[in-house]
Parts: structure tokens; sequence; C-alpha cells
């Protein structure tokens, strides 16, 4: 097949034209990246064979093909943005990083499908040499819709266990386990959870955490024990509240963020219950402020500043070399224990 007009060598566009497929999934082929059917696979294979073509691995890290700026997105609203600890921590780290490096932090919230194709026709148009991706949520197309452009990504967590590209987390599942046990070895018997939306894998894994150190301990989790927020301060607060009506003999709980865990000591000393001595409270992040609630809060640390710092090093290592495959890595958490547990 010869394409018409074309003087040059064939090029990505021609063969995703020709397998009927996105640039991006060219892109996967090309580079040996997971998460392409099989069927697909071989088409693109096959376009690639007709057309003779060959990957470009330099072009891009030609000079006049960079801006020298990656885009921080997050896919959030501004009142968790600006709540929320862990925001300011991961641009702090990242931000760090990216300066040691001599580029430039773009900084853009994506609240909507309007803004998600807005930053998408950004990209599009060479605004930004690479994105990082806070705060995903399951259903999110964005990712996708940069991975068609094929635009280097890395996300800050995942959308699911089956995640195709790059992405830096902690153990969420694990510090939740690590967490549950702690309050059972310490005499705990009626242990409630707060979780995250239910939407995020992050809020996901946590609560699977909790479920096997339950079922460990104790046999199968009631529902009733389970309470979901959204990880904000105030949704901790409603939780609580509705977990003491629920179980009025609950002895601890665990939260799956440290604002949440703050709204369960505000509901629980409204409530006359005193911490630790009548319910513990374990939150997750160790986040700055959790040493100066009242009492300071165990909780369960997450390495933000490695997190961000990673960000940066795997987004720039695919931005210099398009053709490595992706990468997938996984930050341990440790328990940090306080005052309310």
């Amino acid at each position: 097949m010869e394409a018409k007009g074309r003087t040059g060598p064939p090029t990505l566009e021609e063969v995703a034209a020709l397998a009927g497929v996105g640039r991006g999934t060219v892109s996967r082929v090309v580079n040996r990246a997971p998460g392409v059917k099989a069927a697909t696979r071989l088409l693109v294979e096959q376009a690639i064979t007709e057309l003779g073509y060959v990957p470009n691995r330099a072009a891009r890290a030609l000079a006049g093909s960079r801006t020298g700026a990656v885009a921080l997105v997050v896919a959030d609203s501004e009142r968790r943005f600006f709540a929320e600890p862990f925001f300011s921590d991961i641009v702090r780290a990242v931000g760090s990083e990216l300066a040691d490096h001599e580029m430039q932090l773009l900084l853009t919230l994506v609240r909507n499908d309007k803004e998600r194709v807005r930053f998408a026709q950004y990209a599009r148009a060479g605004g930004v040499d690479g994105a990082l991706l806070v705060s995903v949520h399951g259903e999110d197309p964005l990712p996708d819709m940069l991975a068609e452009l094929d635009l280097p990504t890395v996300l800050s967590g995942r959308r699911s266990a089956e995640e195709t590209l790059s992405y830096v987390d902690s153990d969420n599942a694990g510090g939740a386990r690590a967490a549950v046990q702690h309050l059972v070895e310490s005499g705990r018997r009626a242990i409630a959870t707060i979780t995250g939306p239910s939407d995020m894998y992050v809020a996901q894994s946590r609560l699977r955490g909790y479920r096997d150190a339950m079922t460990r301990a104790f046999g199968d989790v009631d529902a009733s024990w389970i309470a979901e927020g959204d990880f904000s301060e105030e949704s901790g607060a409603r939780a609580t509240a509705d977990l003491l009506r629920r179980h009025p003999d609950l002895d601890a709980v665990f939260a799956a963020s440290d604002m949440m865990a703050a709204g369960a000591l505000h509901t629980l000393r409204a409530a006359g219950r005193r911490v630790p001595q009548d319910v513990a409270v374990v939150g997750f992040d160790d986040s700055p402020f959790a040493r100066h609630t009242d009492p300071p809060l165990t909780s369960v640390h997450q390495p933000v500043e490695e997190m961000g710092r990673t960000l940066v090093r795997l987004l720039l290592e695919d931005i210099d070399a398009p053709g490595s495959a992706w990468r997938q890595v996984v930050l341990r958490t440790t328990l940090v224990r306080r005052g309310s547990a």
C-alpha cells in the first residue's frame, strides 16, 4: 500500500489507518506494551509489515519537538485539592524533581468532560512533553485519550488492577491490613471502617485490606460495619455518626484517609466517646497534621515524596526513550503509631 502524496517513509498514522485502530494502539504494539488484544496486535503487525514501517525512536528526542514542560493534572474538585494535604505534598515533590531536571511544571485541574477535551486538545497541539495524572477515578477516559495521542503519561495510583499505563502507587491494601491488624492485636473487636469513593481503586484497595484483616481475625465482615466517605473531613464525621447509630458498641474506626479520621475524632468527641480509651482511630496517609490532632493520629504512612519523584523519573524516561516499556511501581507503606490507637 502506498499512501497518496507520501514522499517519506510510512508513518505511525498510516499504520493506524490501515489497521483500523488508534495511534496509541499502534504505539503500544511497537513498544511491546501490555493491554492490546491478540487479534488487534495481529492486525497492527500485518499493517506494519505491509507498509514497511520502521519506528523512529529518535524523532521525539529532537530539540525542536520539546516544550520543556510537564503537566500535573489533578482529576478532582478544587475543594479536595485545597483541603487535602496529599495534593500539596505531591505537587511539592513533583515540582522539586522537575526543577532538578530544569523542567517547567504546569498544574491544571480537570473536573468534567469539557475540561478533559480541552486538555487533550492542548496536549495534541504540543503544549507539554508529558503528563502526570493524580486522583483518577475508575471510569475516567482521560488516560486513554492521552494514550491515543501517544503522549507520555504516568498515573499516581491506578484505575483498576488491570491498569496498562505506567503508574506509581502505594501498597494500599497492605497498609490497611497492617492498620486493622494493629487494632485487633491491641484488643479491639468491634472495628468499623470509613472508605473512600467506591469508584476509586485506592479506596477499593484499602477496603480490601480491611476485609482481609477482619476476615482473618473474626471471619466474615458484615456490610453494616462499612461506611463510604469521599476522603474529606466532613464525610468522615458523617460516616462516623452513621456507624455509631448502627453499632453503639464500636470500639475502633479505621478511616481510609487522615482527613476522614479527623472527622471521626470530632464526631466521637461530640458523642462523649474518649479516644483511644473508648474508641481507637487509625487514619491513612500520615499527613503532617496527623501529629497535631487531639490525640495525635495513628496513621499508615505512604511515601508521598518518593511517589512524586518516582512519577517524574518514569515520565522523563518515557519522554527521552519512547520505546521503553511501560513501568508500574508499588511503594511500601508503614504504620506510624501515635496516641489515637
